[in-house]
């Protein structure tokens, strides 16, 4: 098969850490074809989605990517589109989820166009509001301080943030609360999200991979000693654990509406059993969780696609003659 991934460009891939890396590795060693694009690649020409790819060959040993030369490709040619670009989810991610449109029903794509583009990161999981800690989204900046009042302290998230950047914590008595909240709403003039502070963080925050409704298993990321964010990218460590009897029943309460939506490889985060954020444009956390598991979890997600890809392309009977 024919693997498209719209990334980043190849010099942002940590090979030991990335999931798309994993992605690529383990269908490469099942005999499937890279090709690797960025956003910027993909077009529309007499009203078909292309892009221009380049053949991608991943190694463990360095150098870890070897590279064909350009070549255009018609993207309903292909069995399968993984849009794996980092966030933020700017007006070109936009635009890309928008032509991607047009290979609904003939080309499978992970995740669906039409769900990333409903499912902010931050406010998607408002869904799922009963298993969230208290929350806020508002411009106002009053009502800010008065809901950090009211709990003692708060996280305070930019809506369009990834890896940690920006998230604060806000405690009332501090005199800088009104400084942060000032710059991370823009004077009040951008939605900002308020969470109610969980002291549980210091035990970790949990990221759980879920494919297609099924727990895949789960990391816990620890934050450094001197930094209250435990992303990896924000230099969290990365700990085994397991996923909680109540942590799968919230994900089987989410189940059937991440189906629904098209977003088939996320990652929720848990902290002290609550859910903080539903990741659905980049998930990662796969080549963690394979090193505690001792087996590559990748190739698990590799089969499901194939799986997949089989049964989303038309068939000689489906085609109009």
């Amino acid at each position: 098969m024919r693997f498209v991934y719209v990334m980043d460009g190849l010099d942002r891939i940590q090979p030991d850490k990335d999931t798309t890396f994993a992605f690529q590795r383990a269908a490469q060693r099942r005999g499937h074809v890279a090709l690797h694009c960025e956003p910027r690649d993909v077009f529309v020409f007499d009203g078909d989605v292309w892009a221009n790819v380049r053949e991608l060959t991943v190694s463990d040993i360095a150098p870890h990517f070897q590279l064909s030369v350009t070549r255009e490709v018609r993207l309903a040619d292909v069995e399968c589109v993984l849009i794996r670009k980092d966030p933020p989810f700017d007006a070109e991610y936009l635009y890309v989820t928008l032509m991607l449109e047009k290979l609904r029903g003939r080309t499978l794509v992970v995740n669906d166009p039409r769900g990333l583009r409903d499912a902010n990161e931050k406010l998607y999981t408002l869904h799922f509001a009963r298993h969230m800690p208290r929350t806020l989204v508002t411009t106002d900046r009053s009502r800010m301080h008065a809901f950090i009042a009211s709990v003692g302290t708060g996280v305070v998230k930019p809506l369009d943030g990834a890896g940690g950047s920006g998230v604060l914590v806000v405690d009332r008595r501090d005199r800088n609360a009104r400084s942060i909240v000032d710059y991370l709403s823009h004077e009040g003039t951008r939605h900002v999200m308020v969470q109610e502070f969980l002291p549980a963080v210091r035990q970790g925050d949990k990221r759980v991979l879920v494919l297609d409704g099924e727990i895949l298993g789960a990391i816990n990321r620890i934050a450094r000693d001197d930094d209250v964010r435990s992303n990896i990218h924000a230099g969290g460590r990365v700990e085994r654990c397991d996923v909680t009897s109540e942590e799968r029943a919230v994900v089987e309460d989410m189940r059937s509406r991440l189906v629904a939506d098209g977003l088939m490889f996320v990652g929720l985060d848990f902290i002290g059993g609550k859910l903080t954020e539903v990741n659905v444009t980049s998930p990662t956390g796969i080549q963690e969780l394979s090193r505690h598991w001792g087996q590559d979890v990748a190739e698990r997600v590799i089969l499901w696609l194939e799986d997949r890809a089989n049964r989303s392309r038309p068939t000689l009977d489906s085609i109009p003659a």
